[in-house]
């Protein structure tokens, strides 16, 4: 093996370390039979036993699901189509529509919360469920709409002149045409949608009240008293999750191509 070869293989080693490690340790701590101590004391079940033992746990983890499933599938609709507007027609305000979509995903997040906070109590909504249902949409949209966008820019437009020339309407040339070929896009746009909404803290925590409480916050306020292996093993589930979904768009993507 060359020098050269080593080096890389050693740069790529450290990179992956980086990234990867702080989780497996995580990961491993989640077994460990000591409940404030960083000393490894042995294996155990018992963290993943207390969750699954614990209703208010899942109560909080069934809410931040049905927000995350609700908010990503209307922002990929709403992103989807706010995507294809901007590809397909000329209107006036375009350039400074497509800018602002990149404000939106640049806009610090404790500046998006007390700005959906302001507007929230401004129209006299009750912070809850739907105030936070509503701010989970408004910061998923901006990455639905680049991911679409940035596959439906290498199209080739004839496909969509071709379908009008035989007879297609708009309906039937979206329907037809333009989604199954932006279906991997879509999916990566829910996807990144859904995690955004299950990891965030800092805009729920400015948008939501005390009767409707999400896992990242529940996570937050745990991680006050102290980091324990239950927080290890709850962040484990949820990685799981991640990783489940993860393969099977892969499954599902392949399963298109082939």
């Amino acid at each position: 093996m060359s020098v050269k070869r080593a080096a890389r293989i050693a740069y790529l080693l450290l990179i992956y370390g980086f990234l990867y490690l702080p989780i497996l340790v995580l990961v491993v701590y989640s077994f460990n039979d000591s409940k404030y101590s960083l000393e490894w004391r042995g294996l155990t079940w018992d963290w993943y036993q207390a969750l699954l033992d614990d209703p208010d746990l899942w109560q909080v983890a069934l809410n931040s699901a049905l927000i995350a499933t609700l908010s990503a599938t209307v922002a990929t609709v709403i992103g989807t189509m706010a995507a294809v507007a901007l590809y397909r027609y000329r209107f006036f305000g375009k350039t400074l529509l497509n800018g602002l979509v990149f404000v939106l995903m640049l806009t610090p997040d404790i500046v998006m919360g007390i700005a959906l906070l302001i507007l929230f109590t401004s129209l006299s909504l009750p912070l809850g469920f739907w105030t936070l249902l509503l701010a989970h949409i408004t910061f998923s949209i901006p990455f639905v709409v680049v991911s679409v966008l940035s596959r439906i820019s290498g199209f080739d437009r004839y496909l969509i002149e071709a379908a009008k020339d035989l007879g297609a309407s708009e309906f039937q040339t979206f329907r037809r045409v333009l989604l199954p070929m932006l279906a991997p896009a879509v999916l990566a746009g829910w996807l990144l949608s859904f995690t955004l909404s299950m990891d965030d803290v800092m805009v729920s925590f400015f948008v939501t009240g005390p009767s409707f409480e999400i896992l990242p916050l529940k996570i937050y306020s745990m991680v006050r008293l102290g980091v324990t292996p239950e927080i290890n093993a709850l962040c484990t589930l949820m990685l799981g999750v991640t990783l489940s979904m993860v393969l099977v768009a892969q499954a599902l993507l392949r399963d298109r191509g082939t």
